[in-house]
């Protein structure tokens, strides 16, 4: 007997092997400058082509405690289905003081 798998029976073709094939969602990174403070850790931010976004601090900047104030630039993740949001991944150091001096209790 010749037995011969049929199309059924093959696994199907990786996509790790098929360059051709994207990532389902694509981020696009942007520089900008943080115009307005917003209620719920929000932030109005002009971006460099000047169109204007809502974006908010990204979880490693909340662990952290990296605090963000209006004039700071910083760059930005946006999805390509929604242009109007982002999330603020990276603010930019600034001309002030190095350190942030003591800090208050114990806390971890």
């Amino acid at each position: 007997m010749n037995w011969k798998p049929t199309s059924a029976a093959r696994p199907p073709p990786s996509t790790s092997s098929r360059p051709d094939l994207l990532a389902k969602e694509e981020l696009l990174t942007l520089d900008g400058q943080i115009d307005e403070i917003l209620p719920d850790g929000r932030f109005g931010v002009v971006l460099e082509n000047d169109h204007r976004i809502i974006a908010y601090t990204a979880g490693r900047m909340r662990r952290f405690r990296i605090r963000s104030v209006v004039g700071d630039a910083v760059r930005v993740e946006m999805t390509p289905y929604d242009l109007t949001k982002g999330r603020i991944i990276y603010r930019d150091r600034g001309a002030g003081p190095a350190g942030g001096g003591p800090r208050k209790g114990n806390r971890r």
